[in-house]
């Protein structure tokens, strides 16, 4: 299974970077859904190559800003990340397990920092257009910071519509997600990001 390293890595990329414009004025536009942007929903395939292997997963996530997130992997296997606010909690249901840490420690200085701190987005990346490939048109992130665990973000987008995000981190893996069935405007509540673990499973804490 995926690390849960390299999962919240990139879930938290989608929570900072997830909307735009890649085409003329995409910083512009990404800045304002920095200031807008209050939800999003949908369906996403992920996909990590490592030097040794790569696995594809799918799922659907929800966020609502600021802070609060759901990342449902559902084949080939089942686990599930809430972020309520405080707590990030992921469950592995083969395992029957429930690790949970910190929110602030766990996100850090990553991407998903841009959720409580709106400035996150001036203060921690450079942006710049980033070319097209297979007609999706991309906006490069690189961290400001050398110490930020990947070594860059790439959103792309078919027209105003996000279509992929990629993510190379520090160790050389690279993830690929690409969005589908994206919902601007869910109408979602803070209890949608509250996780109570399953009786009978064990809680870790790290």
């Amino acid at each position: 299974m995926i690390q849960k390293k390299q999962m919240l890595t990139a879930l938290a990329t989608v929570f900072a970077l997830g909307m735009g414009s890649a085409h003329a004025g995409a910083i512009d536009a990404l800045k304002k859904f920095n200031e807008d942007a209050d939800g999003i929903s949908g369906s996403f395939t992920q996909t990590v190559k490592s030097k040794k292997k790569t696995q594809t997963t799918n799922g659907s996530f929800q966020i609502l800003r600021p802070g609060l997130f759901k990342w449902q992997y559902t084949s080939p296997y089942k686990q599930t990340i809430v972020g309520d606010g405080k707590t990030i909690w992921l469950y592995d249901v083969d395992l029957a397990q429930v690790t949970k840490s910190a929110q602030n420690q766990t996100i850090g200085d990553s991407p998903a920092a841009i959720l409580s701190n709106k400035s996150a987005l001036d203060s921690s990346y450079s942006l710049k257009e980033d070319g097209s490939a297979e007609g999706i048109d991309y906006v490069r992130a690189m961290p400001k910071k050398n110490n930020a665990g990947y070594q860059y973000i790439r959103i792309g987008f078919k027209g105003d519509a996000l279509a992929a995000m990629q993510l190379k981190d520090s160790f050389g893996n690279e993830t690929t997600i690409r969005f589908s069935n994206l919902n601007m405007k869910p109408n979602l509540s803070r209890g949608t990001f509250k996780f109570t673990p399953p009786k009978g499973v064990d809680v870790l804490s790290n």
